[in-house]
């Protein structure tokens, strides 16, 4: 798989299927737009005139540019990126061309040069999420990924050993199998952890995760599986389910006589919700692990998703539930 540093070595399209990027866009055309007002105008009380006129031209074409770029994101994705980012300059002066043909009858010589405009605009726009792109370093981009999911509580492997030690002589197929879904669990935490991966591999490792703690925990860790609607195939950060788990065991059930944990994944929509409620002890204070580990999913979602995905903790009722939406992504089937 090419590294983050060989993929910034060509042209980087933005993601026009996020919401994020269309606000950047609508923002940054408008300000565009707003800035060439200004200098049309010539003086101040035109202004507002100016730049409502030139609306007339720019928010029907970067609506119908969005419209289309957002329609043929997975084509444009497997072109190499100066070509794509050529198409994208033809969508915007062909959708330009056409909304001043439609506007042309109401004014006849306001959109001689939409073309011009459109293409400009256009250009200046990838070059700036291009510049942006490689205004991350990719060292520090590397490090920061790494250093994001490479987070596991130490308190977990010694727990975890010495739950192996502890029914070793007792029942040795039990150990043998503990120790082996233990080396997946870390095999996994130090694999390259920088693409998405499908919610059904989260919820195996999850699920292992669960059992090494009920091989310490025993009766008093319960958890219930809501996944009858969860779609196997949508796209994740890479281990994002075990911490939320292993903060629920550790905060919610390990400090009670028993605790019940509760994880329910499901399609709603064109989104994916992923909610884990855990009892809450009456004596629980804010942890600040636990708001680290929060802290540490919330930046991968921004990573990932841009302003697409939320996250939402509360305590309610007794109990501490934690909330994620995020849009429905599958890998493209060529």
């Amino acid at each position: 798989m090419a590294s983050i540093r060989e993929n910034l070595q060509a042209l980087r399209l933005p993601d026009f299927c996020n919401l994020g990027t269309w606000l950047r866009v609508l923002l940054a055309v408008n300000a565009m737009a707003l800035a060439a007002a200004g200098l049309l105008a010539g003086r101040f009380e035109q202004w507002l005139l100016q730049f409502s006129m030139t609306a007339v031209y720019v928010e029907p074409t970067t609506l119908l540019s969005l419209v289309v770029l957002y329609a043929s994101q997975r084509w444009l994705a497997r072109l190499p990126g100066v070509l794509a980012g050529m198409l994208v300059v033809l969508v915007a002066v062909g959708a330009g061309s056409f909304c001043a043909a439609l506007i042309a009858p109401l004014d006849p010589e306001g959109g001689g040069r939409s073309w011009l405009w459109s293409a400009l605009v256009a250009a200046v726009l990838l070059a700036w999420f291009d510049l942006a792109v490689r205004a991350r370093s990719p060292a520090v981009t590397e490090a920061k990924m790494m250093a994001l999911t490479a987070r596991i509580r130490p308190h977990f492997l010694f727990n975890s050993l010495n739950a192996v030690l502890g029914v070793m002589r007792s029942d040795p197929r039990r150990a043998e199998a503990a120790l082996e879904e233990l080396s997946e669990l870390f095999r996994v935490l130090m694999r390259d952890n920088r693409e998405l991966v499908p919610l059904s591999e989260e919820i195996a490792l999850a699920r292992q995760y669960v059992e090494l703690e009920r091989l310490r925990l025993g009766d008093r860790l319960s958890v219930r599986w809501d996944v009858e609607a969860c779609p196997p195939d949508a796209l994740v950060p890479p281990l994002m389910l075990q911490p939320l788990l292993e903060n629920a065991v550790y905060h919610g059930v390990e400090p009670l006589p028993a605790g019940e944990v509760v994880v329910r994944l499901a399609r709603q929509d064109d989104r994916v919700l992923i909610e884990l409620t855990n009892p809450c002890p009456p004596q629980a204070i804010a942890s600040s692990g636990n708001h680290m580990a929060l802290a540490n999913i919330r930046e991968r979602l921004l990573l990932f998703f841009d302003i697409e995905a939320t996250l939402e903790a509360e305590q309610a009722a007794g109990r501490y539930r934690v909330a994620i939406r995020l849009p429905y992504r599958r890998r493209n089937v060529l």
